[in-house]
């Protein structure tokens, strides 16, 4: 299947404003493209792009004062097959697992294992590990957390959403992603285009973020906050948590002025 995707986001900044962006599909997918992917900035200021820690593809400028613009229309072509579902996948013990997945078993930011700990245990301790304790974790979040977008805050943590029980498709992925660590599973944040292609659709569009854990021998999708596999998720990035895969990160004053996104099929 192929699928148009896009965004157009602006900004106004107070004065000069270095930028970090995270805009870019994840450089497995590039091979994916049926048009070329490029960022149009407006006002033309110069732009570098670098990858971070995790393989993210980064953009780096400094927005002038005043407003500034983001934009990007792009085909992809996509599987079509929904998100891969493998029940007997198992959960590794601590010392079997490859040393690059060990970040994703610490607390980070926005996902305090240390405070969620006991709640874990006493949730999911006897839960069968691997598939099903995972699926018993996201089953939990997507009951507990009530999803708005005028409840999104952006201090909100794991814990704080447990405790709120409300929030948008982040807080689900913090809170599922810390719970998850705290059974010992690696897991760790994504974000990127999901489309509404076989659901019913549910506007306004907006970039998603959902969770991979490391079962089974590699990196598996889970989506709390829809809780059931989907077709045409478009991979944008991943960290520990959302600090890592911000769309943006402004050092300095700048107030979002527009914000659009779409990922329809074509």
């Amino acid at each position: 299947m192929k699928i148009r995707a896009g965004y157009d986001i602006g900004y106004d900044c107070l004065g000069p404003t270095p930028m970090l962006l995270v805009l870019s599909i994840r450089p497995e997918r590039l091979p994916d493209l049926l048009t070329p992917q490029i960022m149009a900035v407006t006002p033309d200021v110069p732009v570098s792009v670098y990858h971070d820690q995790f393989g993210n593809t980064c953009h780096r400028l400094l927005a002038p004062g005043g407003p500034i613009r983001f934009s990007a229309d792009f085909t992809i072509s996509d599987s079509g097959e929904p998100d891969v579902v493998v029940l007997d996948a198992e959960q590794h013990g601590i010392e079997h697992l490859p040393d690059d997945t060990l970040l994703f078993l610490l607390a980070s930011r926005y996902c305090e294992t240390d405070v969620l700990m006991d709640v874990a245990w006493q949730e999911f301790g006897r839960v069968q590990g691997g598939w099903r304790r995972v699926q018993a974790i996201v089953d939990y979040v997507n009951d507990r957390i009530q999803f708005g977008y005028h409840h999104a805050r952006l201090d909100r943590t794991a814990n704080s959403a447990h405790v709120d029980r409300l929030g948008v498709c982040r807080d689900y992925a913090h809170l599922a992603i810390a719970l998850c660590r705290c059974m010992n599973i690696p897991a760790r944040y994504c974000t990127g285009y999901l489309g509404d292609i076989g659901v019913p659709l549910v506007p306004p569009m907006d970039f998603s973020a959902w969770m991979e854990v490391f079962i089974g021998g590699r990196w598996y999708i889970f989506d709390p906050r829809n809780n059931r596999p989907r077709i045409g998720r478009i991979l944008q990035g991943y960290g520990r948590d959302a600090t890592d895969v911000a769309i943006s990160t402004s050092f300095g004053a700048a107030l979002l002025t527009k914000f659009e996104v779409v990922a329809d099929e074509v």
